[in-house]
């Protein structure tokens, strides 16, 4: 098992981020689409879309999500506005815990990523307005831990990265 890229972003008190430190595995699949959605789903993530990342500031605050690059090279904000640039490209997969802003920040043309969310939830998107903070810090604090790491499944990072379910 390759252990994963870890960063943390504090709360700005626009968005919350999270306790939880974002994952990098470099580079874990092959930039299969078929496969790369199928390890996340025998892992319990599904729910799956293919498509890019929003280049708006955005948090989930109800899911942790998955985004495996198929294709192309990005840059990805996280943590704004005090965060980090993170380049990821092909083959890398990243975990973001609820609450951990993000947004695409440049990138190459043939970008292909596949999302998706433990136990097949629903997302929501927040873009750090007035007035909805507090509303998304009590919906990250309900968003259970996923059961199995989306790459590694019961043996990976996740378990004691984030802790058990």
């Amino acid at each position: 098992m390759t252990e994963p890229e870890t960063h943390r972003f504090r709360d700005d008190g626009r968005f919350p981020n999270s306790r939880l430190p974002l994952a990098i595995y470099r580079p874990f699949l092959l930039p299969d689409a078929a496969a790369m959605e199928a390890t996340f789903a025998a892992h319990g993530w599904s729910n799956a879309w293919w498509d890019g990342i929003f280049p708006c500031d955005h948090v989930h605050s109800i899911a942790h999500e998955v985004l495996g690059v198929l294709a192309g090279k990005i840059h990805v904000a996280f943590g704004a506005p005090t965060g980090r640039e993170v380049a990821v490209r092909a083959g890398d997969v990243v975990v973001i815990p609820a609450g951990v802003v993000h947004r695409k920040a440049g990138g190459t043309s043939d970008l292909l990523v596949v999302g998706a969310y433990p136990g097949g939830g629903d997302y929501d998107i927040r873009r750090g307005s007035p007035g909805e903070h507090a509303a998304a810090l009590g919906a990250i604090a309900a968003v259970p831990l996923p059961a199995e790491d989306p790459v590694f499944g019961e043996a990976g990072a996740l378990r004691h990265l984030w802790g058990p379910p």
